[in-house]
C-alpha cells in the first residue's frame, strides 16, 4: 500500500507563513528606521534618501526630464527670467532659504501640456503650456511656491520609503498565501491594488500639503495668497475633459482644493497690504 504523507503541504504553507512575517517584519524595520527631521519644519519623517542624496538625484534627473517635455527656453527669453526672477524673489524672502535644497527653476518649451512639477532637491519646473494661461505675478509665484512646498516636505523621498514598504509588503504576503490552488498570486494581485491606491491618497495629501506651503510662501513673498485660487481655476478649466474618480488621481480634483485654500485663508487672513503683481503680458 502507498502512503501519503498528507502533513508536507502544511509543513510548506507553515514555512511559507514564516518567510512571509520576517519580509513584513524586516519592511516595517527598514521603513521606520529611514528617519530624519525636516531641516525646515523640525518634523521626523520616513524617508528613503538624504539631504545630499536628493539633491544629488535632482540634478541627474533634471537634464532628461527638460529633453522629455521639449527641452528648456532659452535663457535669454523674457518668460525665461521671469520665472527666474520670481522663483529667486521666493526664496530670498522665505523660510525655504533656511534648507539645504538647491532651488533652481526651468521653464519647459511644451506648450500643449500644462503642468509644473519638482524633483527632489529643489529642481522646479514649469510647462510654457501652463506659464501662458496664467495673467499675474502672483500667480506665477503661486505655482512655483506649491512646487517648491512638496521640496520643503521632501514629498519624492518620502514616497519612495512608502513604496519600498507596500511593495515588501505586497511580496509577502504572496508568500504567506501562497499554496497549489494559486491563491498566493491572487493575494498579491489584491495587496498590490490596495497599496496602489494607498500611494494615490498619500499623493493626493501631498499635493494639499504643498498648497498650503504654497500659500505661506507667497504670503513671505509679499503675494496675495488668493492668488492660488485663480491658479487653481485655470487647472480646473484645463482638466474639465478628464473624468477619472477622484480616487484615481494623484490631485484632487481643483474645485476641492480651491475649498481647501478658502478655508485655510479665512483661518489665516492676508495682509491687505499683498498684492497679485504685475499683469505677466505687461513683462513679456
Amino acid at each position: 500500500m502507498k502512503m501519503y504523507n498528507n502533513d508536507r503541504p502544511r509543513q510548506k504553507r507553515g514555512g511559507s507563513f514564516l518567510i512571509a512575517l520576517l519580509i513584513a517584519a524586516f519592511a516595517f524595520f527598514m521603513y521606520f528606521t529611514q528617519t530624519e527631521i525636516n531641516p525646515i519644519t523640525g518634523e521626523k519623517q520616513q524617508v528613503a534618501l538624504t539631504t545630499d542624496q536628493e539633491i544629488k538625484l535632482g540634478l541627474q534627473s533634471a537634464p532628461q526630464m527638460a529633453a522629455q517635455m521639449g527641452g528648456e527656453i532659452s535663457s535669454k527669453d523674457p518668460r525665461f527670467q521671469e520665472v527666474q526672477r520670481i522663483g529667486k524673489l521666493i526664496l530670498s524672502k522665505t523660510q525655504a532659504k533656511k534648507g539645504p535644497w538647491q532651488f533652481k527653476f526651468h521653464l519647459l518649451a511644451n506648450d500643449k501640456i500644462i503642468n509644473a512639477f519638482a524633483l527632489p532637491g529643489g529642481q522646479i519646473f514649469i510647462t510654457l503650456g501652463l506659464l501662458n494661461k496664467l495673467q499675474t505675478e502672483g500667480q506665477l509665484a503661486g505655482v512655483l511656491a506649491h512646487e517648491m512646498g512638496h521640496v520643503i516636505q521632501r514629498h519624492s523621498a518620502q514616497q519612495m520609503v512608502k513604496g519600498q514598504l507596500g511593495q515588501l509588503l505586497v511580496m509577502a504576503t504572496g508568500i504567506g498565501a501562497d499554496n497549489e490552488s494559486n491563491r498566493g498570486y491572487q493575494a498579491a494581485m489584491i495587496a498590490s491594488v490596495v497599496n496602489q491606491m494607498s500611494q494615490l491618497r498619500y499623493g493626493r495629501k501631498d499635493e494639499l500639503e504643498a498648497d498650503q506651503w504654497g500659500l505661506k510662501l507667497m504670503e513671505e513673498t509679499g503675494y496675495h495668497p488668493s492668488a492660488m485660487i485663480e491658479v487653481m481655476k485655470i487647472l480646473e478649466k484645463a482638466s474639465s475633459e478628464i473624468h477619472q474618480p477622484e480616487f484615481l488621481l494623484t490631485h484632487p480634483y481643483p474645485e476641492h482644493r480651491i475649498k481647501m485654500i478658502t478655508t485655510y485663508l479665512k483661518k489665516h487672513p492676508p495682509s491687505p497690504h499683498l498684492t497679485e503683481g504685475r499683469k505677466l503680458k505687461d513683462i513679456f
